[in-house]
């Protein structure tokens, strides 16, 4: 008889490396949201990936950055850093393409940890010639003592089945700590509200997607439909005229793209209404933060 294994693999980098799409792949359903914008992911999100052996954990992560100015920045390096702080396994995610100044900022920080790290180089379908890749591995191999160094491509699936039979045998022996049939530890109004937030940030090309979050104001499973009011909080006047658009231009397409993936998600037709308001610097306000759904570990 197979023993059980269970528990939590941190998912960390820094920001933009593909941390999101990674696990998004691995369990083979939208968990977190994806843009290409950095400081996409605000918030510690739970992927529970379960088979009849294993029960691996994935804890997704705002991306560890070294500008932390706004009080929201601060609380989305703690938020990795607690992540880290409880992890079984580590998996830190860099481009195989590219090594920053950042990526040593995190590296530094896996330093003071006890748990295993495997190093994931992403991206690799972007790299030419293949030689380069043998050199990326080679490179990434001299900067810690990793436990394994894999390459992959989280957009084209490359590698993945390796690391998921990687993982187990880093957990410790375990029942499941969630049910089976759980997928995240996430409700549908967050998830609802991630939804408007990733359809906003993929229509605004300006700086105002750092300056936004989305709460749910209602949110009504009713006999035919499912109802959701939400409110988009911006910094400032001036944004509030950019996330509306010319007659309303923009809100109408978010509404309606966020709309029509709510859809598909909840398997039932949804009435959307959305509000843009202003909450003056509401991401350098940890009182605000917290009354907004942040966490502030």
């Amino acid at each position: 008889m197979t023993t059980m294994r269970a528990g939590f693999v941190a998912v960390v980098g820094r920001p933009n490396v593909g941390k999101s799409t990674l696990i998004n792949a691995l369990m083979g359903a939208k968990i977190s949201i994806v843009t290409a914008k950095p400081q996409t992911t605000r918030h510690r999100i739970l992927a529970v990936h379960t088979t009849d052996e294993a029960q691996i954990i994935f804890v997704d992560t705002p991306g560890l950055h070294r500008k932390a100015g706004k009080a929201m920045n601060r609380m989305m390096n703690r938020t990795a850093a607690n992540a880290l702080a409880d992890a079984d396994v580590i998996i830190f995610v860099t481009e195989a393409t590219r090594w920053t100044e950042e990526d040593d900022d995190v590296l530094r920080r896996l330093a003071s940890t006890t748990a295993p790290v495997i190093a994931v180089l992403n991206k690799v379908d972007l790299v030419s010639p293949k030689e380069k890749l043998l050199e990326a591995i080679a490179a990434m191999a001299q900067r810690y003592d990793f436990a394994d160094v894999l390459p992959v491509s989280a957009r084209k699936h490359d590698n993945l089945d390796v690391l998921l039979a990687l993982l187990p045998g880093f957990l410790p022996e375990s029942p499941a700590l969630f049910p089976a049939d759980m997928q995240t530890d996430r409700g549908a109004e967050f998830r609802a509200a991630e939804i408007i937030r990733e359809k906003l940030t993929l229509s605004l090309h300006q700086e105002i997607p750092y300056g936004l979050t989305v709460q749910i104001e209602r949110f009504e499973a009713e006999a035919d439909r499912t109802t959701i009011h939400a409110i988009i909080w911006v910094e400032r006047d001036s944004q509030k005229g950019i996330v509306v658009g010319k007659g309303g231009s923009v809100l109408k397409r978010v509404g309606k793209a966020a709309r029509l993936e709510l859809k598909e998600q909840l398997q039932r037709p949804v009435h959307l209404e959305l509000w843009v308001k202003v909450k003056d610097n509401w991401a350098d306000s940890e009182q605000d933060l917290q009354s907004l759904g942040y966490e502030s570990p």
